[in-house]
């Protein structure tokens, strides 16, 4: 299935524009991340599991064991701070 993943905030600064991947049916957001941290390093500093990163599909937030489907967008973003 084809995914598209955006990034916002630092982590667009570190990966650059959003991209198309290709993923196995039943994934969920945290299957698409680790297969992101696994593409090269960029990916793997940026997404590592130690960050705090948040997720979303189709413009929602949602915990990585949200199962993502053909054709959904998937967002990663730092936490936002307000002041």
């Amino acid at each position: 299935m084809t995914i598209t993943v955006r990034y916002f905030a630092s982590l667009r600064e570190a990966l650059g524009t959003d991209e198309r991947i290709e993923h196995h049916a039943g994934a969920t957001l945290g299957s698409i991340r680790d297969a992101l941290i696994a593409k090269d390093a960029a990916h793997a500093e940026a997404l590592a599991r130690g960050r705090a990163i948040r997720c979303a599909v189709d413009q929602q937030i949602q915990p990585e064991d949200t199962p993502v489907k053909d054709g959904s967008e998937v967002a990663f973003f730092p936490p936002v701070t307000g002041g």
